[in-house]
């Protein structure tokens, strides 16, 4: 199993194009929660401005994160295994390197181009996510923007808009540890542009974890539990993980466009059954 690739450019092609192109993007939200968009619009000048200032960033963290305390419990059960103590693998943490963008949080200064190459891609990415919104509401028989409405109180609000920048590093005994732990994102539509070099991320399909397949310039999109919400249970918030890897510094940006914390959520779609799943 492969998770769909989709060349988001054809929906400006022709009717045959876009018609495929809905479809597809329609398939990838009820089936998998996941699907990975190319020609999606954000230049690849951007997206190469964005890896060098988040792998520059990280190399100004490193020496923060060997103290952190992933690294400590690793080092902990690796020194009990050589004392011949059997090392139980940990699940309550993680292995990885993160910190927070919102528009009203403190941002990292260097490196110095930091802040202003993340604000352009800040406001890219949330284009891109109000653009598969609207392709959505289409595939749902909403009206235009009605997904946008909903998460912001039909325009009273902002959405809240949140970019968690992270690396996941190499880790000597990836059996003992978690890159990141299996979930379901709480919040809308995530637009991640992920490490096109080092692997780790997976979806839960069919009960089988599937590899999401590094690919250049690719943003991966997925569905949150507001969305599945939204669409009444037809589109899926799916389960996710990170694994940790032995070799290479996993990189991950994940952009987050969830409901305004005023905004009320509920099915825009009704049930199929005699009550609907929501």
């Amino acid at each position: 199993m492969v998770v769909p690739v989709i060349d988001f450019s054809k929906l400006d092609g022709t009717a045959a194009e876009r018609a495929e192109t809905m479809a597809q993007i329609d398939n990838g939200c009820e089936e998998w929660g996941f699907f990975q968009l190319v020609n999606h619009g954000v230049p690849k000048e951007l997206l190469d401005r964005v890896k060098k200032v988040c792998s520059e960033s990280y190399r100004l963290r490193e020496a923060a994160f060997m103290e952190s305390e992933p690294v400590r419990t690793l080092e902990g059960l690796m020194a009990a295994e050589r004392r011949g103590e059997a090392a139980a693998p940990v699940d309550d943490m993680d292995w990885e390197d993160i910190f927070y963008l919102h528009d009203d949080n403190q941002w990292p200064s260097n490196p110095p181009e930091f802040k202003e190459t993340m604000r352009e891609y800040r406001a890219a990415l949330r284009g891109l996510a109000e653009r598969v919104m609207e392709a959505m509401d289409e595939n749902l028989g909403l009206d235009r923007g009605r997904m946008r409405r909903a998460f912001t109180g039909d325009g009273r609000h902002a959405p809240f808009f949140g970019t968690k920048v992270s690396h996941y590093p190499p880790c000597p005994r990836p059996d003992l540890v978690t890159g990141l732990r299996a979930h379901t994102d709480a919040g809308g539509v995530i637009l991640l542009f992920q490490d096109d070099r080092v692997g780790g991320l997976q979806v839960l399909k069919g009960g089988e974890w599937v590899d999401v397949q590094p690919l250049a310039d690719a943003i991966v999109v997925n569905t949150g539990d507001q969305v599945e919400v939204l669409s009444n249970g037809r589109y899926r918030s799916a389960w996710h993980r990170v694994l940790p890897m032995r070799d290479g510094n996993r990189r991950s940006v994940a952009s987050f466009y969830n409901p305004a914390f005023e905004a009320t959520i509920s099915p825009a779609v009704e049930g199929g059954g005699e009550y609907p799943e929501y």
